[in-house]
């Protein structure tokens, strides 16, 4: 790990860190995917219950329809949500993550928010309690 005078260049650190925020807003967008399978899948079961709750309401024929019609609909064509997360995850998302890490690793020494770790040394309060810098980025 290079120390503060081996640090990249500003331009260098600067576009790993715009590479290290893209990374990040990926990760914000995987998690309201996984939101998004959850939540379908919480809707799925409460059709369920409804389905449940016709049927013993006398609605048979409305409990059918939306059971054979609704109930495991795939979402995209072929398509549940789990299979969305897998190819999100074994594609797109790993292909962010992989070449962020090697571009920080080449550029940055493995240091993805070496950005950041700059602009704490300029903001905090040097020798205040809760303002220590602490271990570098890694």
């Amino acid at each position: 790990m290079p120390d503060s005078s081996s640090e990249p260049d500003d331009a260098t650190v600067d576009a790993v860190g715009k590479l290290v925020f893209a990374l990040e807003t990926v990760e914000q967008a995987r998690g309201h995917l996984y939101a998004f399978h959850h939540l379908t899948g919480t809707a799925d079961f409460a059709v369920g219950e409804a389905v449940e709750g016709l049927r013993k309401a006398g609605h048979a024929d409305w409990a059918e329809r939306i059971e054979t019609e609704l109930i495991g609909l795939n979402v995209l064509s072929d398509r549940w949500t789990f299979q969305l997360i897998e190819e999100y995850d074994d594609g797109y998302y790993r292909a962010y993550r992989d070449l962020t890490r090697d571009v920080a690793e080449d550029l940055t020494g493995g240091r993805r928010h070496l950005h950041e770790e700059r602009i704490k040394r300029q903001r905090r309060t040097e020798g205040r309690p809760g303002h220590e810098m602490g271990r570098p980025s890694t």
